[in-house]
Parts: C-alpha cells; structure tokens; sequence
C-alpha cells in the first residue's frame, strides 16, 4: 500500500522484500513488504505457519533476514540483535509476558533503566506519570507473580512506554485475557495511539482486527496475500486471504470401508477454571474427531483434562462406559493415550532410547511377573514399531533427542501403537514435521480409526483436520460453538467460527481469486 495522493506523512517502519530462509531449508517468509504509518494501529494476521512469527522476529531485531531490507523513518537499518531495535524505539510485548515474577511491579518497568532514574522518588515520579498517560492505576510495590495477567499486560505496555518506544508490536496480547480485561487493552491501545504511538498488532481474533485496526496486513505460506485498509474489509474478505485456495494435503478420509461404532470416549461437563467451561463431547468406535481452534481457545487444556493431566479439571470421563479416575495412571489403565504437542518435554524422554521410549506406556507387560522388566521383550516391540512407522534411525538404541522432528513423533506414535490404547488424544501431532512425515503420521491416525480406536485430534492446521477427521468441533472462548461434518464443511466455515465471528458465507476460494498482492495493492488478493 503506497501513499496515498496528499498523504505526505512517512512510514514509521517499511519491511522491502524481507525473504527468511533457516538453516534447515524452511523458508519461511518469500518477498514480504509492509508498510506501518506513524499513530496507527497495524494488524497481521495469517494461520498458524504463515510466517507472523518469523516476521515479528526480524523486525525486532531477534533474527536477520536473508534477504530484503528494513527502513526505520525512512532509513534503512541493520538491527543485530533485539537491543538494537529498543534503543531505536521499538518494543515488543509477547503473549508469554516475559515479566520477572518475584520482582515489583516498579522493578519490572524500569528494569532496563537502571543508572539512568536512580533514586526511588525519581522512579515513582516517573511511574505515576506512565500511569497517567494510560489511564490506569496498579500499584507499584505489587510482586507480579501475586497479579492477574491482565495486569501483567498493563506492567508490559508500561515497561515499553518507559523506554520511549514509538512502535509497540503486541503479539496475541488477548489470547489468555477476559472480556473486561481484553476491551482495557483496546481502549489503552486506542488512547496511545491517539497521543502518537504506533502499534503492530498481531491476532487470530478477526473480530478484534476489524474492530481496532486502520491497516491489515494478512500472511499465508510466508507471502503477503492481502494489503488493505481495514475499512475496506469484512470478516469474509479476510477469511479467504488467511485460508486462500489450498488443496488438501491427502484425499478426504472416508473409504467406505470404515465404520463407525458404539460411543467409547463420553465427556460430560468438564471444566478448567478460566481455561474451558462445561464441555460434553462423544467419540465413537472408529471414529476422528478434530478439535478446531485458535491460541488461548481451550484445545489443550480439554485434552490434557481429558487424560487427568490437569490437577483443576472437573467433570466426567468415561470410556466404553465406565467412569475414569481423574489421573494419568487411571487414564492410561482405561485405554486412554495422549500425543502431546511438545513431544520433547511431554512426551519423550530425550537421552534415552527408542526401545526405552517405547515401552514407557506398557512396561508392566512388558516385565517378569509385572515386576521386572524384559529388555528383550521391550527391543522387540521397538523392532515392530520402527518398522510399522517407517522411523528413519540407525538402531532402536539411537537416543530419540538425536532423531529428526519427524522421525521422533513417530516414536511417540509408537508408545500407544502396540499397547491397549482404546482411545487416542492428539495434540498438534504433526507440528513442526516436514510434509513426508506430516502425510505419514495422518495415515497412522486413520489407521488407529481402521483398528476400532477412537481419535480426537487438536490441530492449530485446519486443512489437516478437513483432511482424516469426520467431524471437527469448534473451540472458542473455551467452549464447543459448533459441531460440523467435515465432509460438508470448509477451512473457511471453521476459521470464521473459531475466530468468533460466526459463518460468513465464505465458502472455498474460487479458480477466479486474484494472484497474491504485489507491491502497492490494496485489495483482497486471495
């Protein structure tokens, strides 16, 4: 988007052809330009794996691109590292507020400034005065670990204004907040951009974009797709630059010869204080159900409650009808297998072999008399896994830390694939995967629904949902807003439920969408 005819007021910050490539061949961000006016709030949006993060990064000074440039106020800079892009007066304020927990609030503010306001009235003048231009009141001698996130929002957006900055990029800043909590943040928002600051603001709520924003900038596949004012936009124009017209990744899942049984995953009224409010979902017998939503939606938080992860869940669980103790013992003895999205921290053990991994879930088959382990019958069920799942590795005895992220989520696969599991959880399961495992470890799931198991299945992918589940439920607002057949519906209908803004008509892009934006477009082009 140029300037527009007698708008001879400069970009405050222009990205030209920022293009990221990692180390390991991901690349991530293809001939990016942005342009941010001064005192305005500048939205970016895209999927989960569109490029916002990677964007944000470079922009901060945290990572460097491989290509294209920066301009700062009409200059082009070389920030090296995210100090670099504070002392030109950019600050960023993630999702996980990076606060010090046992620290005051006043500590917190002005913990980058030490040496320059040394004396405590000095710190106080200046803190009232941050409070002033907010429009706010916290207490200074608070500790933050004692405040609510809400409040740890408004210490990070004090810590930004202590240090001058003129561009505050908010990455998801209302994803774990409420109501009342997320309209405080808009009106703070609104109130600094209109004393001169600038804001990046970056969110899965397309409602909060079209409500807050003037510009929006939309990513898919590390492109920009979509550049607009935000008055020239609805919630359907935006829906279909995010999702665009993508093919599905594998042939849609029904084969004909699958059947679907008896109820075997009943959940009624579970409940996560602040996270998920009385949830009842059932998953039958060869059955895949997705579970559709965005950041702070509740996904996680009902499958770890699910399994007995979770110490505040409540609510019930049954399997085949029989009522589950709240804990991961009594889940796992009834048949019940968890795939965690950080396979690592959740849900391998790193030094340790694939054949020690495997047999984690069943050790006690696996043992003498239950009592002590067979080595021999754990490498054997490592053999069969290895085989079954196509794991790339050298030996069964290669520590699973040292396999590909591929390679290691089949592993985790494995733990479940030769035990008892009856019902199957999964988190994100092909996260960080490369398309060759992604489309092998989707046959594993419609495999578990071939053999009679019951799978239900996170996924921050909608395409991958529409691509092995029967039904996806919607997650919003820590509640199950709809129940759709994924047959019949589309990663529009889901991306426009999930984002709160109900069905928008949208159906799939159609063959005559326009091209993606080149360089001064200001329409959809999606």
């Amino acid at each position: 988007m140029e300037t527009r005819p007698g708008d001879t007021t400069p970009f405050i910050l222009e990205a030209r052809g920022l293009t990221k490539v990692f180390g390991n061949g991901t690349q991530a961000l293809t001939e990016v330009d942005l342009q941010v006016r001064p005192a305005t709030i500048h939205g970016i949006v895209g999927a989960n794996g569109a490029g916002k993060s990677t964007l944000i990064k470079i922009i901060s000074g945290a990572i460097q691109p491989t290509e294209g440039v920066l301009l700062w106020k009409g200059r082009e800079v070389d920030w090296s590292s995210p100090r670099d892009a504070r002392a030109a007066g950019v600050r960023t304020i993630y999702q996980h507020i990076p606060l010090v927990p046992t620290l005051s609030v006043l500590d917190n503010v002005f913990i980058d400034q030490k040496g320059f306001l040394r004396g405590e009235g000095d710190l106080r003048v200046a803190f009232r005065q941050l409070l002033e231009r907010i429009d706010y009141d916290i207490d200074p001698d608070a500790i933050i670990s004692d405040l609510a996130i809400g409040d740890r929002q408004m210490v990070a957006i004090l810590q930004a204004l202590s240090t001058g900055a003129e561009l505050v990029i908010m990455d998801e800043p209302t994803a774990s907040l409420s109501d009342a909590e997320r309209e405080l943040a808009f009106a703070i928002a609104r109130r600094l951009r209109a004393q001169g600051t600038t804001f990046l603001y970056i969110s899965h709520f397309l409602d909060e974009i079209l409500d807050l924003t003037e510009e929006v900038t939309v990513l898919r596949d590390g492109q920009v797709t979509l550049r607009a004012a935000t008055t020239e936009l609805d919630a359907a124009k935006l829906v279909t630059a995010i999702a665009g017209q993508r093919l599905l990744a594998t042939e849609h899942h029904r084969t004909g010869t699958e059947r679907i049984g008896a109820p075997l995953l009943e959940v009624e009224g579970l409940t996560v204080p602040g996270r998920i409010e009385d949830i009842s979902l059932t998953v039958h017998e060869g059955e895949v159900v997705g579970l559709a939503g965005l950041l702070g939606s509740g996904r996680s938080e009902l499958l770890h409650g699910i399994f007995g992860a979770d110490s505040r869940a409540r609510g019930t669980v049954k399997v085949a009808g029989s009522k589950v103790s709240r804990s991961t013992g009594a889940s796992v003895d009834a048949g019940v297998a968890l795939v965690p999205e950080d396979r690592f921290k959740q849900g391998l053990h790193g030094p340790w072999s694939i054949w020690e991994n495997t047999s984690l879930p069943d050790l006690k088959r696996l043992s003498w008399r239950q009592l002590i382990p067979s080595e021999a019958a754990q490498r054997a069920r490592a053999d069969r896994v290895v085989k079954a799942l196509g794991v790339v590795t050298r030996s069964i005895d290669t520590e699973v830390r040292d396999l590909s992220g591929g390679n290691a989520q089949k592993v985790v696969f494995g733990k479940w694939l030769d035990g008892v599991a009856r019902v199957v959880l999964l988190d994100d399961p092909t996260v960080g995967v490369d398309v060759g495992a992604k489309s092998d470890i989707l046959e594993l799931i419609r495999g578990f629904a071939r053999s009679g198991k019951a799978v239900l299945m996170a996924s921050s992918d909608f395409e991958e949902l529409l691509a092995v589940c029967d039904r996806v439920l919607i997650l919003a607002d820590g509640g199950i807003v709809a129940d759709l057949d994924a047959a019949t519906t589309s990663e529009h209908e889901i991306l426009s439920l999930a984002s709160g803004l109900g069905a928008t008509g949208a159906g799939p892009a159609s063959p005559t969408d326009p091209s993606p934006a080149s360089p001064g477009d200001s329409t959809a082009a999606a």
